[in-house]
């Protein structure tokens, strides 16, 4: 069945779309990856693909593959612009879809229940099967076995990803991969559209991350009191335990960054987007729910809730795309693929640092509507978010590395070997909040750090959170210098500043020192990992090859502090 639509009437093409579709006709493959960033419009492209292959009888018929049950509305709409009815509402149960649709969307956990339809209905006619965000085939063995049973003998297959890469060695089903020198297998794109590019193109959005750090102090379930600084080098447990500290909906540093949210909200809606919306994310249901109380409670306003297993998720969401309404709080539900163009602030209010998630949950924030236009997001100041915050711009391909004894890190070891020594003492199982505050720790934009710290709901906070809505890159990239400047000028005048006095350290013996140094470093090289997918002994190594020396265990205080100012000038 040909699609409905005249070509005279389908959406027009971005430049990085026709480069690809023309790729895409000349090479006439069976398998296609297209990479682009989330926002830059891998559907488009996509369905003009299947208009085409439609149109000139090349397939028959077409299946969408998607991660969530939300984003099978999402595909099947933006199909009917291009005169092709897909049936969202298909079900393994049904075996045939009715013959007035082009096709029919599904999602991975669909296939994976029960691939044998699928395979039979693809079998029975010529089939594009479209796999939209592919890296989920990866989530679970019967998700990645089944979209191959079912897909493997399809007429035509086209991935689809914004975010080509997974924390883990599974493979993704139809991905090329090439095999490195080393071993390395790197993930093999037919069409990339990075988000470098797209931000040159006035494609998507630049983001503006507000760090917040603060002090973190909860009781642990042995009856201690533990204080930290929310992020400074600290061990993974504890950077973990402060972390949720800062997120408890009982402390005050939610409230305060939530506070600070809204106020940043606020000044893009009365300086050039006015109808530009808010998203927390959040860990849980409960958090989710814990934190649209806070909301109203410190700014008078209402939030719509949108949970995962939530009855009628989908049309909360349609229905807060297409008001005016400032606040969402969600679970996971819209961290990927959903489509609200408006959001402009973000509040990462939740633990998972996984460079796949981030990725994703940053892209609900960079779709552009119009010139100018700048994301907002919040986070806590903890090294592995700093380090994807930073890092953002970077191109990243699924690695499969080779297994080897050479590639684990021995320092990683010995953390893993003590943890499972120490499960069940006082930094696992249940804590209590005590106490936490938040302050304005720097504004990473570009890849670059700006300011000193200042305390939230200062003036100096204000001048941050009152940036103007609309200001191409270049002009944010000058005000961020100018804001610097004056606080650095206030604080060598001695002009009183509002920003935070930290309490003097102790004096520590060298033994002490050295074993701050070494989580220091550490820290750095875990961020490290996470920015490049480098493993933590390959980055050790790298380290004593430039600058020599033992490994860190044995490195004099003056070999550590030169392997940290090396690896932060990296």
């Amino acid at each position: 069945m040909i699609p409905a639509a005249p070509p005279e009437t389908l959406p027009s093409l971005r430049v990085w779309q026709r480069k690809a579709m023309v790729a895409y006709h000349r090479g006439q493959s069976r398998d296609f990856l297209a990479v682009a960033t989330p926002g830059a419009g891998k559907t488009t492209f996509a369905l003009r693909i299947a208009y085409d292959l439609l149109a000139d009888g090349t397939v028959d018929t077409v299946t969408v593959v998607a991660p969530t049950e939300h984003l099978k509305a999402q595909w099947a709409g933006a199909a009917a612009r291009f005169g092709i009815q897909l049936d969202p509402a298909f079900r393994n149960a049904s075996v045939h879809s009715a013959s007035d649709f082009h096709g029919v969307v599904l999602t991975y956990a669909q296939i994976g229940a029960d691939p044998a339809v699928h395979r039979r209905r693809t079998l029975a006619r010529r089939t594009l099967v479209i796999l939209d965000e592919i890296h989920h085939a990866g989530d679970a063995r019967s998700w990645g076995d089944g979209v191959k049973s079912a897909f493997d003998e399809a007429e035509r297959r086209l991935a689809l990803t914004g975010t080509p890469f997974r924390s883990d060695d599974n493979p993704i089903p139809f991905v090329e991969y090439e095999e490195e020198a080393d071993g390395v297998k790197r993930s093999r794109a037919d069409a990339l559209y990075g988000y470098r590019d797209a931000l040159a193109d006035g494609v998507v959005r630049p983001v503006m991350f507000m760090a917040y750090s603060g002090q973190a102090k909860w009781r642990t379930s042995a009856g201690d009191e533990l204080a930290v600084r929310l992020g400074q080098p600290l061990t993974k447990d504890l950077t973990s335990q402060a972390w949720r500290t800062a997120l408890d909906p009982e402390g005050e540093w939610i409230k305060q960054v939530i506070r600070a949210a809204d106020r940043r909200l606020s000044s893009l809606r009365s300086a050039g987007i006015p109808d530009a919306g808010g998203l927390i994310i959040a860990s849980d249901q409960n958090s989710a729910r814990s934190y649209a109380g806070i909301l109203k409670r410190v700014t008078g306003k209402s939030a719509t809730i949108v949970l995962s297993d939530d009855a009628g998720s989908s049309d909360k969401i349609a229905k807060f795309a297409d008001s005016n309404e400032e606040w969402l709080v969600a679970v996971r539900m819209v961290s990927e693929g959903v489509d609200i163009p408006r959001l402009a602030v973000g509040v990462y209010a939740t633990n998972a640092h996984t460079p796949l998630y981030f990725a994703q949950a940053i892209g609900r924030f960079v779709r552009s509507r119009r010139p100018g236009e700048t994301a907002s997001v919040f986070l806590p100041s903890v090294i592995p978010l700093l380090s994807l915050a930073e890092n953002l711009e970077a191109d990243r391909d699924h690695v499969i590395k080779p297994k080897s004894q050479d590639d684990e890190d021995p320092e990683l070891l010995l953390e893993q070997a003590q943890r499972v020594l120490n499960e069940g003492t006082e930094l696992g199982g249940q804590r209590e909040t005590l106490e936490s505050n938040a302050e304005l720790d720097q504004v990473i934009f570009d890849g670059g750090s700006f300011g000193i710290p200042v305390e939230a709901g200062s003036a100096e906070e204000q001048e941050y959170l009152g940036l103007p809505g609309l200001l191409t890159q270049e002009q944010v990239h000058l005000l961020l210098q100018k804001r610097q400047r004056e606080q650095m000028a206030k604080q060598k005048s001695g002009t009183r500043t509002e920003t935070v006095e930290r309490p003097a350290e102790p004096a520590m013996t060298n033994a002490q020192k050295r074993l701050k140094l070494r989580k220091q470093l550490n820290a750095l090289v875990g961020a490290r990992s996470f920015a490049t997918n480098e493993p933590h002994g390959k980055i050790h190594a790298k380290l004593r090859s430039t600058c020599g020396g033992p490994p860190s265990a044995q490195a004099t205080i003056e070999q550590l502090e030169e392997r940290i100012a090396v690896i932060r000038s990296w």
